[in-house]
């Protein structure tokens, strides 16, 4: 029998065994490749998208031609690639994992690679790395930082930035916190505002959700004060973070090193600039927006996702 309802899913196969498990009684899910063209295509004839990907920008005419879609369920926090003004227009509904703070908060992938990145950075893994296979053995060119006793300033603490204070805390390191948004922290953090956090900071690393106040957020103008020789870590988006005043300050040496899990543009970023200095310089790690991604939580995520579309067609 045909199933009433047509959903497309976009992401890793981990996601769709479990999506297509749990909507199997009532649609017909089908694994589209996350290029903009088979997507489109697609959703032209789609009643729901569960997209855990977040590789294709859903703009307003993919959604114009999308004219039985009901329901966009991301197995993400961020929705930023979808244009939000048209599915309202629409009445297509977004879903996205902020709304399930209880799930999220035992999710620790993407902190786990935050943590990774400033520990990357801080002993210059990158470029020890390489030195060795092109059979070098010099440890002085490799001095390595102590995070014991060091500061960590963290730009957001919610669920990242908490994770992130506690790894810190294992590592004897001080933290400080900037998030106009929460009211009370634990005993062991301090708040600070964001000009201080800069200035004093021996690690810096950013967890807040692109919207229009955080755009920009940390401007060139910031990461002119920063704290000389200071390291910084974004895992949130691309566009949060100047990638003019970073380049300045990788370039001058202000910063000394930087790990990126995101990127202005990505996932088109051939021109990127940043892209381009890491090519040559072992002081900024980019890795392709990896930090929510490993199968155990990605069968969760999709799971929850999938279970909002079945609640959609049951309404």
């Amino acid at each position: 029998m045909k199933k009433k309802y047509n959903v497309v899913y976009l992401g890793a196969v981990e996601g769709f065994e479990v999506v297509t498990s749990v909507l199997n009684d009532c649609c017909d899910v089908t694994h589209v490749e996350a290029v903009v063209d088979k997507v489109a295509s697609s959703l032209m004839e789609a009643d729901a998208l569960v997209d855990a990907s977040m590789k294709v920008k859903i703009t307003n005419s993919i959604l114009e031609q999308a004219g039985n879609l009901k329901i966009v369920s991301c197995a993400t926090t961020g929705s930023d690639h979808i244009s939000r003004e048209k599915a309202l227009e629409r009445g297509i509904k977004i879903s996205t994992l902020k709304e399930d703070k209880e799930l999220l908060q035992n999710l620790t992938p993407a902190a786990e690679l935050s943590w990774a990145l400033l520990m990357a950075c801080a002993r210059k893994l990158s470029g020890a790395y390489e030195h060795v296979k092109r059979g070098g053995w010099v440890r002085e060119e490799f001095p390595g930082v102590m995070l014991n006793g060091k500061q960590l300033g963290l730009v957001g603490f919610g669920r990242i930035g908490g994770w992130m204070s506690k790894y810190a805390k294992a590592f004897g390191m001080k933290v400080i916190v900037y998030d106009p948004y929460v009211s009370s922290l634990p005993e062991s953090v301090e708040a600070a505002n964001l000009e201080d956090l800069f200035a004093n900071s021996d690690f810096i690393s950013i967890h807040v959700h692109l919207t229009e106040d955080t755009r920009d957020l940390v401007s060139s103008k910031l990461l002119s004060s920063i704290k000389k020789g200071a390291v910084l870590i974004n895992t949130s988006r691309g566009d949060i973070v100047s990638q003019e005043g970073l380049l300045m300050g990788l370039k001058s040496g202000r910063i000394s090193a930087a790990g990126l899990d995101v990127l202005q543009g990505e996932p088109d970023i051939d021109q990127s600039p940043l892209v381009q200095y890491c090519r040559e310089n072992s002081n900024l790690i980019i890795t392709p927006h990896i930090g929510g991604f490993s199968p155990d939580a990605v069968t969760l995520v999709c799971k929850r996702a999938a279970e909002k579309v079945k609640k959609c067609f049951s309404e």
